[in-house]
């Protein structure tokens, strides 16, 4: 093993922590969840711990959980966009789904973002699976777990397109002739697939990055593929480490045998780190977050990852037959994170309750109570092991958490020459490695 000095470090940011009663701690305010300054006041804490990223999620509905979880977030690429002014270097990822969008309207916005951050922006692609954001759009019901990957594919190819259709020297400024743009170099993309007819080009100029980085979420065997094809980093669950060894082998393979360069895609499992000075105490704060869940959120968070599946008919201290489960292959939603939990359940064979706990905090992520040098062993251990190229980290309370891992796991972090004591570059794809991509259609000097 070679110790890794570029371990990159994504924070996931939803309401107010990633364990599902955390709006229910003393430290959390989910009275602020529309207040800017919120938001302003967790993106300081990550810079000022040199994260190379801020995450925000999306979903398009209000979740079945509403009247026990705090919920109500603002619309990730306004927010984003109103980051961009209070934040210098931290690069700054939403959520967009391809299933509930057009191409031409979302490569506006994100290459409006990255012009906005000066070079900050990345897409996070989702094909959304919730059944709830359908009914928002006219729709009776979600398509097929397939037939998004076939839309998101097609997606992707249209958006890439129109980032690339402005050529990186298209704007000549030639005030003494009266030129602006120099319109050969201004391309029409003249789509004509499936799901798209797009004309272009893209009504603004190329960005800063070229492109805004491409994120994916999505570990079954089309959310694998699809990553391996497009995805420069990756957001996974894993529970343990030879999982996610195998996970990490297998999307680099893949991604080489797109004709990729497995260095260009960044694995990031998620980690949801709870603190304490001793291993006791960061339990006991585990616990005390798990003491304010309710059953009946927990079951419903249960039943939407498996496709509304109701398992509230089975006694809480006692375990689920594991065929009572469905397959996770015949799961339209989630598929991926239906077979973490299956998993889980088939290696602890924990009581109902006791897997609803389990799962209060991460909902499938990596869950690690303990002290600042346990942290920081872990993410360590993985990324030299090839399992991890660093970590979506997810406090289990917000703002609180992040600033306990800011001032307490990246010191550690740092003394062993594993990450960055301030940032080297401006842009996202600064911070992460990545190579800018050519334009598609810039002619060869």
């Amino acid at each position: 093993m070679t110790t890794r000095t570029d371990i990159h470090l994504n924070v996931f940011v939803p309401t107010t922590g990633h364990h599902e009663a955390s709006w229910l701690h003393p430290s959390t305010q989910p009275e602020r969840l529309t207040d800017i300054a919120y938001y302003r006041e967790t993106a300081a804490i990550a810079e000022r711990g040199t994260f190379d990223s801020l995450f925000l999620a999306d979903q398009l509905a209000v979740g079945r959980s509403v009247k026990h979880v705090a919920q109500g977030k603002l619309e990730p690429l306004t927010l984003l966009s109103a980051l961009a002014g209070s934040t210098e270097h931290i690069g700054l990822i939403g959520t967009a789904s391809t299933t509930y969008n057009e191409p031409y309207n979302l490569a506006r916005q994100f290459a409006s973002l990255d012009h906005i951050s000066q070079g900050r922006a990345g897409w996070n692609i989702v094909t959304s699976w919730s059944a709830e954001a359908a009914g928002n759009f006219g729709l009776a019901q979600r398509n097929a777990h397939a037939d998004r990957y076939r839309r998101a594919t097609e997606f992707v190819e249209v958006t890439t397109k129109l980032w690339d259709s402005w050529e990186d020297d298209a704007r000549v400024h030639d005030r003494a002739r009266g030129v602006y743009a120099d319109t050969d170099r201004i391309h029409a993309i003249d789509h004509d697939g499936e799901e798209f007819r797009v004309r272009g080009p893209l009504d603004l100029p190329r960005s800063p990055q070229g492109r805004p980085v491409l994120v994916q979420a999505g570990s079954s065997e089309s959310g694998r593929s699809f990553a391996a094809r497009y995805a420069e980093a990756i957001f996974t669950a894993q529970q343990d480490l030879a999982d996610a060894q195998a996970f990490y082998a297998d999307v680099k393979n893949r991604a080489l045998a797109f004709g990729r360069d497995p260095n260009g895609v960044k694995v990031l499992p998620g980690l949801s780190p709870i603190l304490g000075s001793t291993e006791a105490e960061a339990r006991a704060h585990e616990e005390a977050l798990n003491d304010l869940t309710l059953p009946v959120v927990g079951l419903k968070h249960l039943s939407q990852r498996f496709d509304g599946f109701d398992f509230s008919g089975f006694p809480l201290d006692e375990e689920i037959p594991l065929d009572a489960f469905p397959k996770p292959e015949t799961v339209q939603g989630a598929q991926s994170r239906s077979q973490v939990i299956l998993t889980l359940v088939e290696r602890e064979r924990p009581t109902l309750r006791q897997l609803l706990r389990r799962l209060a905090g991460g909902r499938g992520h990596k869950v690690l109570a303990g002290t600042p040098k346990a942290v920081a062993d872990h993410i360590q251990l993985w990324v030299e092991n090839r399992a991890a190229d660093g970590f979506n980290i997810m406090p289990a309370v917000i703002p609180a958490g992040l600033a306990e891992f800011v001032d307490e796991v990246v010191p550690i972090l740092r003394q062993r020459g594993l990450f960055r004591h301030e940032y080297a570059g401006r842009t996202l794809r600064d911070h992460y490695g990545l190579t800018r991509p050519e334009s598609r259609y810039a002619r060869s000097a």
